[in-house]
């Protein structure tokens, strides 16, 4: 009874009830409605029906005088169904006709009865049990006073019949809303209860928990998909904040410690030109940390969705064009080739401060990993527009990234470079992604096309959502 009365308290059941009273009260004023319509007209039938043979009574009484009158309303009073003929006094007493009596005071007014009036019929074992009826009286020339009624238990029995059947319908749709409702209140207060269990599992710290999804689209699953929405971001940014944690606690220790020695060397070598050389060290390694901070910084509010709110129609033909030119003489420097191959004209919905960073990113990455590599001369920005969106790919000649590991590379502070040989903060690929998350694009890793015999490098792509027309 309890979870009844909890599953009465949901606006939805309340609103329901409401619903079902309003429809019974409804069919009930329909029930009351149709019945006094349908006694009204069959009402006015009999009173048509009484009208037709009061005129054909006095038309016999104008053709035959008191004799024919006599026959015509006694062989209409012998026939099955008949009307109620009554032949009274001038004083109300009745001298002939199939009622044996009626209420007293029906004579006393010519024309129809301004109500309905008891009477008694005779039947085979005596008068009858009194009834209704209705009646036309008129008065002949020699103050004799004739009667001629319709019995009302033809359409009291039609009313009753109708009201009957009306409330049997009434109570059946009642009882099938009743049923029904508790039925829908049952299984609503399962799914609250499923939906409930798995709160409380989140509550408690797991939130891999999910709330159910039923599969019917109706308001529960869709709060319960929302919900979950919320649930998988907030579960990957606790892992993002799990992960830097450790991260940081792991790779910025070495820094730390080579600060803290060169630190301590400075301050103790007597050489001057020594502790600058120390100083100018130290001002590297804080210039590095400041740069990891920042990227962690930025990481941070690209997953938060602090910046999408200065999203904008972007030239990325034009942005990829100027990254091509801004990082040829770098890459000149490093002994290699810069090429675009830009499909004029496209343009993304974005950030395009974000998009540049991102750019940036693998470019640096793509010349910092192709340096020094066996074969490696190029490295190719490529803009095209492919049947699921807009691709920025950025391909290089290095040692690429094995299959198995292309996962953990996205990863803040994942290096495969483990002796941390090359400058880096590991972030630069966990960036591109977190901007792709923010425009609804992904981050593709894939092997470059083999040349003349050189193992792969690597292919970075990031692919836009297409645009709206």
């Amino acid at each position: 009874m309890s979870r009844f009365l909890v599953l009465f308290k949901s606006t939805a059941v309340r609103l329901s009830a409401l619903y079902i009273l309003l429809f019974a009260l409804c069919a009930a004023t329909l029930v009351f409605y149709v019945t006094s319509m349908s006694e009204r007209l069959l009402t006015d039938q009999i009173r048509d029906a009484v009208q037709q043979e009061v005129d054909q009574v006095k038309r016999a009484y104008d053709a035959g005088g008191i004799n024919l009158l006599l026959r015509t309303m006694e062989r209409r009073a012998r026939q099955p169904g008949a009307n109620l003929y009554v032949i009274a006094g001038p004083t109300g007493e009745i001298l002939a006709g199939n009622v044996a009596s009626v209420q007293p005071g029906v004579f006393e007014e010519d024309g129809w009865t301004s109500l309905p009036f008891s009477y008694d019929r005779y039947t085979d074992s005596g008068p009858e049990r009194r009834h209704l009826a209705i009646a036309n009286i008129f008065r002949l020339d020699n103050g004799l006073r004739i009667l001629i009624g319709r019995d009302l238990g033809e359409p009291e029995r039609f009313r009753v019949l109708v009201r009957q059947a009306l409330m049997i319908a009434l109570a059946i749709m009642g009882l099938g809303a009743i049923v029904i409702w508790f039925g829908i209140g049952r299984n609503a207060l399962k799914r609250i209860d499923r939906m409930s269990a798995a709160s409380k599992k989140i509550m408690a710290g797991d939130l891999s928990q999910r709330l159910p999804v039923g599969g019917s689209g109706d308001e529960f699953d869709r709060m319960s998909v929302s919900l979950n929405n919320m649930l998988e971001r907030i579960e990957k940014l606790n892992e993002g904040l799990r992960q830097v944690s450790d991260n940081i606690a792991h790779d910025l220790k070495t820094p730390l410690t080579r600060l803290r020695n060169k630190a301590t060397d400075a301050l103790d070598s007597p050489d001057a030109e020594a502790r600058r050389l120390g100083l100018e060290g130290i001002i590297g390694e804080s210039d590095q940390l400041i740069r990891t901070f920042n990227a962690l910084l930025m990481i941070s509010r690209v997953e938060a969705g602090s910046v999408a709110a200065e999203m904008s129609p972007v030239d990325l033909s034009a942005i990829v064009a100027d990254s091509v030119e801004l990082y040829e003489p770098v890459a000149e420097e490093a002994g290699l080739t810069m090429s675009g191959d830009i499909e004029p004209g496209i343009e993304v919905q974005g950030n395009r401060e974000l998009i540049g960073q991102a750019i940036f990113n693998l470019i640096d990455n793509a010349i910092k990993y192709s340096s020094g590599a066996p074969h490696a001369k190029d490295v190719v920005l490529k803009l095209h527009r492919r049947d699921d969106g807009i691709c920025l790919s950025v391909s290089d000649q290095g040692p690429g990234v094995p299959a198995d590991k292309r996962e953990e590379v996205i990863k803040r502070f994942y290096r495969l470079d483990e002796s941390r040989s090359k400058p880096g903060t590991g972030l630069g690929l966990s960036l591109v992604e977190a901007v792709m998350e923010l425009h609804g694009g992904q981050l593709e890793l894939s092997d470059t096309d083999a040349k003349d015999g050189c193992p792969p490098g690597l292919t970075v792509s990031m692919v836009f959502p297409a645009q709206k027309k």
